[in-house]
C-alpha cells in the first residue's frame, strides 16, 4: 500500500469512528467532571456518595425546613453553571431550580429516604448518571460495614429487650437501627387528638421526631423518651457520619 493510499484510508477511519461517537451515546462523565449543584444537604450527601466530587448546595445546612427555602439570587446563578442539578419532588423551591438550569443540564429527581435499602439503590443510580459506578459501590461496601456495626450498637443498648417504637413518617426508617419496626406512625403533620391516643396505647419506649418537621411536642404526655432524627447530613455531606449521628441519639435515650 502506498503512503498516500495508508493516509486516506487512516483518516477513513477516523472519521467513521468519530461519527458513529457522534451518533451514539455520549462517553460517561466522570465525578470529577461534573459541576453538581444539590437542592440540600441531603440531596448533595447522596450525590457525594455516588462519587460527586465538585458539589454546591442551595439550602445552608441547619435550616430547619428545607424544602420551605426561597433560593436567592446567588444560589440561583449557581444552578445555571451546573452540569447537574438535584431536587427532589416535594421541594417548594423545586420549579425555580428548574427554570434557572441551563439548557444543557441535567435535572434529576432525587427520592429521598434514609432507610439503608432505598439510599444505596439512590446512590447506585446516581453513580450511573455520573458515571463513578466504582466509586459508588466502594462507598456502598462501607456502608454496609459501618450501619451494621452501628446497629449492633444501638440493639446492645436495649438491653435485649426490642423497644417499642413511634415515629414521624420521614424518620420511620431509624427505628431499623433498634431491630424493630415502628409500632405506629405518625405525620408528616403533627398529631391529631384522635392519634396522640392511640400513639399512647402501644406503650412505646421511643418517640422518633423529624429535626425538620418537629411534631413531637404533641406528645409530651405520652411517656417515652423523645429521639431528634436528623434525615440531614452536615456541611461534610458525610451520610455515614449522619447515621451514626442518629445512631449516637439513640443509643443514649436507650441508656
Amino acid at each position: 500500500m502506498s503512503t498516500l493510499k495508508a493516509i486516506a484510508v487512516t483518516i477513513l477511519v477516523l472519521t467513521a469512528t468519530a461519527c458513529a461517537d457522534a451518533q451514539g451515546s455520549p462517553p460517561a462523565a466522570t465525578g470529577q467532571g461534573l459541576t453538581v449543584v444539590a437542592a440540600s444537604t441531603w440531596e448533595a450527601g447522596l450525590a457525594k456518595a455516588a462519587g460527586a466530587t465538585d458539589i454546591a448546595v442551595i439550602v445552608p445546612p441547619g435550616v430547619q425546613h428545607a424544602a420551605d427555602y426561597d433560593p436567592k439570587p446567588s444560589d440561583l446563578a449557581k444552578v445555571a453553571e451546573a452540569d447537574v442539578v438535584l431536587y427532589a419532588a416535594f421541594e417548594g423551591f423545586a420549579g425555580k431550580l428548574k427554570e434557572a438550569a441551563g439548557s444543557d443540564a441535567k435535572l434529576i429527581e432525587v427520592g429521598l429516604d434514609n432507610a439503608p435499602g432505598k439510599a444505596k439503590a439512590e446512590v447506585a443510580r446516581l453513580a450511573a448518571e455520573f458515571g463513578t459506578a466504582e466509586a459508588a459501590k466502594t462507598w456502598t461496601t462501607t456502608f454496609d460495614s459501618e450501619y451494621a456495626t452501628l446497629k449492633d450498637q444501638v440493639t446492645e443498648a436495649t438491653g435485649g429487650s426490642a423497644p417499642i417504637v413511634v415515629a414521624q413518617a420521614f424518620v420511620a426508617w431509624a427505628a431499623d437501627l433498634a431491630g424493630v419496626q415502628p409500632a405506629g406512625v405518625y405525620g408528616p403533620q403533627p398529631p391529631t387528638a384522635a392519634q396522640i391516643a392511640e400513639l399512647a396505647a402501644k406503650k412505646p419506649r421511643l418517640i422518633l421526631d423529624n429535626s425538620a418537621m418537629p411534631g413531637g411536642d404533641a406528645l409530651a404526655d405520652v411517656r417515652a423518651k423523645r429521639v431528634v432524627i436528623n434525615n440531614f447530613p452536615d456541611q461534610d455531606l458525610d451520610l455515614l457520619a449522619m447515621y451514626k449521628a442518629n445512631a449516637d441519639a439513640l443509643i443514649a435515650a436507650l441508656a
